[in-house]
């Protein structure tokens, strides 16, 4: 029998509920940090003044998104490629499908932003997102699934010395059993404690089973997928918040012949959902960029510079790539780097200590905590969301991947609702702009290191890496980049933002 549940996301799942964070602002679940002054920017482990209407903002752009998908799959006639795309929308912006019955996947992916944190002020101070229990936090930002299904199955490519693929930003969504790592990535929050926080995956088919949609995954799937014989107590065990009780892992209690069944609603769960994100309503290839390469544009003469830059000087295309002869532009190489990127004090997981009121700590280690990206997932021998390590010869590469992220797409790095929208960047969330990211990029090795509260942070100084372990001193740290450079990338980076309008027709050809 398969793992019960799947890994912790970077994409944290999750909407509005009634019941937020007990009282915006008053300390969560771990206590505070001793020692770690408060800014802008870490709130001691408080929520931001306006989280409240913030989440009340986003809350209502998804329940309008899922009515009106709920009206298309009522009028519509479709045809199969449209119904199992429908579906896994559907899912997407179900948030009946979390423990409190409270928090939808597209909370923390929202396709204003890229797919990724829709809260401002969530992303200029805690990065993570809230779970269907309002006090437990992930421990990254929220990461765009926009083109995530292009990443192939991860493999270890020895003549490279690199891993190749995934999904998450520790690659830990490996594709290895389904073969599909979007899919298998979709599985992850469903059962992640932090994150939507069921407390077994049989719950993601019970309440399916009851949802105003059974009809559509039946069709996609199979009249009979939901002919298991729940036990009376199936929807108080679902409303538990994971993880179960380590003597009943699977606490919805199945026989042997309904328990497969509902492992195989959630693999055709997670393989909806990435046929809904391999859609061009996720992965459209609409960008200014996109009409360039077709001819039906042309870049201004600073982003024609910063393209130049791109794949020269700045060497952002050796990680970054921008497609070759036979490849997509995905821009991502799907490999991992550690580039160095100071500890963000402002991430909550800090303050995830303690015990919350269910006896459950997010993070033991406190203020301790380091991110160990790749390498820790190469050690993950038991997980409470059991996504682990498929292959045990990976075991000893675990040192030589030590705190290397995985290189994201840049496709809609810079996609937001309006122009002074502040999103984060990197794992962590540490960058508050694309202007940041060039930055650090072309002067980390070359500006002194800060020291506490130094008020040139970011601008004449950088703070010491969270972990040097594996430090990329190849491709970035000194790139001699003047000011205008560094704007000149900027300005290439936004023509990669998806829903470009022409304004003009194409000149006929």
């Amino acid at each position: 029998m398969r793992n019960r549940n799947l890994a912790v996301s970077l994409f944290g799942l999750l909407t509005f509920g009634a019941f937020l964070i007990s009282a915006a602002g008053k300390p969560q679940a771990g206590a505070a940090v001793s020692g770690q002054a408060k800014s802008p920017s870490n709130l001691g482990g408080q929520m931001p003044p306006s989280f409240d209407q913030d989440v009340a903002r986003v809350a209502a752009d998804i329940d309008r998104i899922e009515a009106d998908t709920l009206r298309q799959m009522e009028r519509a006639t479709l045809d199969r490629q449209g119904q199992v795309r429908t579906l896994g929308k559907l899912l997407l912006f179900d948030k009946r499908l979390s423990v409190k019955q409270n928090e939808a996947c597209s909370f923390c992916h929202t396709p204003e932003t890229g797919f990724t944190g829709p809260i401002q002020s969530l992303n200029q101070t805690t990065v993570s997102y809230p779970g269907s229990v309002r006090t437990r936090f992930s421990n990254r930002k929220p990461q765009s699934y926009m083109y995530a299904p292009f990443a192939p199955v991860l493999h270890y490519n020895a003549l490279q010395g690199d891993f190749v693929g995934g999904n998450f930003w520790d690659m830990r969504a490996s594709g290895f059993r389904l073969q599909n790592p979007s899919a298998e990535q979709a599985q992850g929050p469903p059962t992640n404690p932090v994150e939507m926080g069921l407390p077994d995956s049989a719950c993601v088919a019970y309440r399916l089973s009851n949802a105003p949609y059974r009809k559509l995954f039946e069709t996609v799937w199979g009249a009979d997928s939901f002919s298991i014989q729940w036990p009376r107590d199936a929807e108080s065990v679902c409303a538990t918040p994971g993880p179960p009780p380590a003597k009943d892992q699977f606490p919805v209690h199945l026989s042997p012949a309904d328990r497969l069944r509902a492992d195989h609603i959630y693999d055709e769960f997670g393989l909806a959902i990435s046929a809904y994100e391999f859609s061009p309503e996720v992965s459209p290839f609409t960008s200014k960029y996109d009409y360039v390469q077709a001819g039906n544009d042309q870049f201004t003469p600073q982003e024609k510079l910063g393209y130049e830059l791109f794949r020269g000087k700045a060497r952002c295309n050796e990680c970054h790539r921008d497609g070759g002869p036979g490849e997509e532009p995905l821009f991502t190489d799907f490999t991992a780097s550690n580039l160095g990127v100071p500890r963000n004090p402002g991430l909550q997981i800090y303050y995830e200590g303690r015990p919350d009121q269910r006896g459950y700590s997010p993070n033991l280690a406190g203020a301790a905590y380091v991110d160990t990206g790749v390498g820790g997932f190469l050690r993950t021998l038991q997980s409470d969301s059991g996504q682990l390590n498929p292959d045990s010869e990976w075991i000893k590469l675990a040192p030589k991947f030590d705190a290397k992220i995985q290189v994201p797409t840049l496709r809609n790095v810079d996609m937001r609702p309006t122009p002074t929208f502040v999103k984060a960047y990197m794992h962590n969330g540490y960058f508050k702009s694309l202007k940041e990211v060039v930055h650090f990029y072309n002067t980390r090795d070359v500006l002194p290191k800060c020291k506490p509260g130094d008020p040139g942070e970011k601008i004449t100084c950088w703070p010491q890496p969270e972990d040097p372990a594996n430090l990329n001193k190849r491709q970035l740290g000194n790139l001699k980049l003047t000011d205008q450079e560094e704007d000149a990338l900027v300005a290439f980076l936004k023509t990669l933002a998806d829903g470009y309008k022409l304004t003009s027709p194409p000149t006929a050809k």
